[in-house]
């Protein structure tokens, strides 16, 4: 009888390289081929353990395979529930909405109704703006520099990158970009309480010009915390100012809580800090329990659509509902969002100190555990808010010196120099130790090349 041997990470990696797309991204910084995974930690297919600070970009809320969450998939498959449903309802499927409709700010829970949508987060984003639309009758949507949205037409039209743009033609029209909030690197030159406050006057005097160009929007979208963008994160006040501006003009405004949501940020959704409301927000990564979830949640005077307005084969994920039900009361039941706030603060103190030491570390930003360091060159000339300029190949050498000492670390932001932290909200004070540690000695070594 043979023996299979189990494959080494380069004989998989080979076999990727050969039979899948261009596209492929990942592989290309973690070059390892998973074996398991179990809470914070993966392990390859040679034995060595990573402290994953990427966890699905910030899918997995509660880590690789949390007892949770394989107790609900595995009551689903041994009560012979059906796993796919289109959008026919089921008891899972009231349980995960109960659970969800709990969640929302008092005053929202009566007025929510929800969409169930593709198993993407950018085919809720197009949902949501095709209820705006729906709902308006306008067209125009104004978005932000820096935000990311998706990978589709739509929401990459929305979305500030433009590198996947260049070679795709034809994208949504009657986009508009506005300017988010960036302390570090002020898109006014200013920076600080003064940037955020220019912004919100440019964007208000903007949709009250009768010669500004542009038509009056079907919606704002953004993120309240710019994830791809550098874990940007906008002032509190600002966040207000947005929800003002947009309520006093009748302007529909989508928060896209697809990475922020469910406890990621130190509250349960995002837009809680500001203790604002939107219309509508889109959730998904988290909300499936580390399976393929994504919804929109509105206010029901949106609710415009004709029947199968927006449709989608598989709407009707009954795994990653009861998944993201389990998720989601593991989340509130233990109060992780005040453990991520926690944990979140503790990470920006060290790095903070780590600046002192390394003016490489231009800026150490974020809410929660969604943070980023934005890597910088401290001898070239600075800028008029004071930034030096993006040191991509520096952020490189960072995030392959964490990785060759077992810590995976995203990175984006401008020109790809933010490294960012997106850990699994359930990680320890000492993982969060060993985390700070291996960066300081991958900054070391990284700096000293």
């Amino acid at each position: 009888m043979s023996v299979e041997l189990k494959k080494s990470n380069q004989q998989l990696l080979n076999q990727q390289n050969q039979r899948e797309s261009n596209a492929r991204s990942y592989p290309r910084r973690f070059p390892l081929a998973i074996q398991e995974a179990e809470g914070v930690y993966i392990t390859d297919m040679e034995g060595n353990r990573y402290i994953d600070c990427l966890a699905g970009a910030g899918t997995l809320a509660l880590g690789h395979n949390h007892p949770a969450v394989i107790k609900a998939m595995e009551k689903v498959l041994h009560d012979k529930l059906p796993l796919h449903t289109l959008d026919l309802t089921t008891e899972v499927k009231e349980q995960f909405v109960d659970e969800l409709f709990s969640s929302l700010p008092v005053g929202f829970q009566d007025r929510a109704k929800v969409q169930f949508c593709g198993p993407t987060g950018g085919d809720a984003i197009e949902a949501a703006l095709k209820l705006a639309k729906t709902a308006t009758g306008r067209q125009s949507i104004l978005t932000f520099q820096g935000g990311y949205h998706g990978a589709t037409h739509g929401t990459m039209a929305i979305s500030g990158n433009l590198g996947p743009k260049k070679r795709v033609q034809g994208l949504m029209p009657d986009t508009h970009f506005l300017p988010y909030p960036y302390d570090y690197r002020c898109p006014f030159g200013k920076g600080g309480q003064e940037g955020a406050e220019l912004s919100a006057t440019y964007i208000e005097q903007l949709l009250d010009d009768p010669e500004s160009g542009i038509l009056p929007p079907a919606a704002m979208i953004f993120e309240t915390v710019q994830g791809e963008g550098g874990s940007i994160p906008a002032p509190i006040e600002w966040l207000q100012e947005m929800r003002r501006i947009t309520k006093e003009r009748g302007i529909p405004l989508i928060i896209d809580e697809v990475q922020t949501g469910i406890g990621r940020t130190g509250e349960l959704f995002s837009f809680e800090h500001a203790g604002i409301v939107p219309d509508a927000f889109v959730l998904s990564k988290a909300i499936g329990g580390s399976l393929p979830l994504s919804v929109v949640v509105y206010d029901r005077d949106l609710d415009a659509w004709e029947p199968g307005a927006h449709i989608g084969t598989f709407r009707g994920n009954q795994m990653a509902m009861a998944a993201g039900t389990a998720t989601l009361k593991f989340v509130k039941e233990n109060n992780l969002s005040a453990h991520a706030k926690q944990m979140g603060e503790k990470i920006v103190q060290s790095l903070s100190e780590m600046q002192k030491n390394y003016p490489q570390l231009g800026d150490v930003r974020g809410r929660g555990l969604m943070l980023g360091v934005e890597i910088v060159d401290p001898s070239g000339k600075a800028g008029k808010d004071g930034s030096y300029p993006a040191d991509p190949e520096l952020t490189s050498r960072i995030q392959k010196a964490c990785f060759d000492r077992g810590l995976i670390l995203e990175s984006g932001g401008r020109h790809g120099s933010v490294l960012r932290f997106l850990p699994p909200l359930i990680i320890t004070e000492e993982q969060v130790d060993t985390i700070v540690s291996i960066f300081k000695e991958a900054v070391a070594a990284s700096v000293a090349e």
